[in-house]
């Protein structure tokens, strides 16, 4: 730590940034009331099943499935216990390596990202699409993509998401599994 004076934001960094703030704010507990509403699934839940919607054969390692969720693994053991405990995934051993464990989408689970999907994009919409034009979203998709060049620099943060191109389960296509 220095003893330096510090780099004060001017105004309209100042601004930019409590924008950013307010947002990060706000916008976690919009998408959880939409999705615990229509689906019974907290977003972060929801983002656990899409990850798992994502991976190669619907299952991950508990511990890339908490670097994709950007969690701890005693936060995403609790989370996952919960939709193990209502049928949306199960947790299984590794076949290679018993100490090792993934977590799988159930078809259950298939069924409820297909229930919280549509009402989850109608509010994407609503919230983020729409306010925007095309030319805005491009700026905003750049500046986010800076943004985690620092900010998670080995991209691991919805990283099947992320690097797909053709169609992401539950978000640009019906999330079901014979779409794979």
């Amino acid at each position: 730590m220095t003893s330096a004076e510090p780099r004060w934001l001017d105004d309209e960094q100042a601004e930019a940034w409590l924008a950013l703030v307010s947002i990060l704010e706000v916008l976690p507990a919009a998408l959880d009331s939409q999705l615990t509403r229509d689906a019974d699934l907290t977003f972060f839940e929801f983002l656990v099943l899409v990850q798992l919607a994502e991976a190669p054969g619907h299952r991950l390692r508990l511990s890339d499935l908490a670097a994709a969720t950007h969690t701890s693994l005693p936060r995403l053991s609790r989370v996952v216990a919960r939709l193990e405990a209502d049928g949306l995934v199960a947790r299984e051993a590794d076949a290679q390596d018993g100490r090792t464990r993934h977590a799988a989408l159930t078809e259950a689970g298939w069924r409820r990202l297909g229930e919280a999907a549509p009402g989850h994009i109608d509010l994407v919409q609503e919230l983020f699409v729409a306010p925007l034009s095309r030319t805005q979203l491009k700026q905003l998709e750049r500046i986010g993509q800076r943004l985690l060049a620092v900010l998670d620099p080995a991209s691991e943060v919805l990283a099947q998401t992320r690097r797909a191109t053709g169609g992401r389960p539950g978000l640009s296509r019906p999330p079901t599994p014979s779409q794979d």
